[in-house]
């Protein structure tokens, strides 16, 4: 009886060691000296992520949820963030519910972002700390001053029966998945995860800092300045008060 046990015990041991191969990705895996498989540390350090799935609507979206475009689901007084340069209101790009999955216990439980985006070339959008975009973090956030219009610019797409620009709204699906510490998929629209860099790793500050969202400017459904074929990053501090925004291009 003893060794029946003992043997049922193994087996599981093995069907578990089985599975976790399976479902750790491939660039995380390694050959041992011996030329068997086996799990580097990164396997064992993965990052849970929300890939993203966008669907355009024809009817506002007006919960706070995640979304792309329209206008913003304030969960506080409205704080719209100005341009440094132009002293106007920026760009809504969307907002992201900061699920504490994903985030755990923040403060936070919703991040606003924006840029300028304006046909004048303005200086600085790609900076974290340049004045020409923002995260605004709700409730209890660390935010920039802002003004208090509940509704402003947001971003547009081309129309399927026409070419003009329009302002446009999406709701997402988000499909769960996990990253390694550095992965290499900067094509990925996804909340939460690790970010891929293009241009080699760059955080906002000083600190540890969360992401909250990656944006691949050449596969979202609307039209977003990223400078060529850019991608742009949204981050959350340690503590969950204060958000920032930067991006990169090739």
């Amino acid at each position: 009886m003893a060794t029946t046990v003992e043997s049922d015990e193994l087996k599981a041991i093995v069907k578990e060691a089985l599975l976790e191969i399976i479902q750790t990705p491939l660039h995380a895996l390694s050959l041992c000296a011996t030329g068997d498989c086996c799990l580097t540390d990164e396997s064992f350090n993965m990052q849970p992520k929300y890939s993203i799935e966008f669907h355009r609507t024809e009817h506002p979206i007006t919960e706070p949820v995640t979304k792309f475009g329209g206008q913003p689901v304030w969960l506080e007084a409205p704080d719209w963030p100005q341009s440094r340069q132009l002293k106007r209101p920026m760009c809504f790009i969307g907002q992201i519910a900061l699920a504490p999955e994903l985030f755990g216990d923040a403060v936070g439980k919703m991040a606003y972002i924006f840029m300028t985006d304006e046909e004048e070339y303005v200086d600085g959008t790609w900076e974290a700390n340049g004045g020409e975009n923002a995260v605004v973090i709700q409730p209890g956030g660390n935010n920039p001053p802002g003004e208090p219009q509940a509704n402003g610019p947001t971003v547009k797409s081309r129309n399927d029966s026409n070419n003009f620009l329009q302002p446009c709204e999406f709701a997402v699906t988000l499909k769960p998945g996990t990253d390694v510490d550095t992965p290499d998929n900067p094509e990925e629209n996804k909340i939460g995860g690790s970010p891929a860099f293009l241009q080699g790793e760059e955080y906002p500050d000083a600190g540890e800092w969360k992401l909250i969202l990656q944006l691949d400017s050449t596969s979202v459904p609307f039209e977003i300045n990223f400078g060529d074929a850019g991608v742009g990053y949204a981050f959350l501090s340690q503590d969950g008060c204060t958000g920032k925004f930067l991006w990169q291009c090739c």
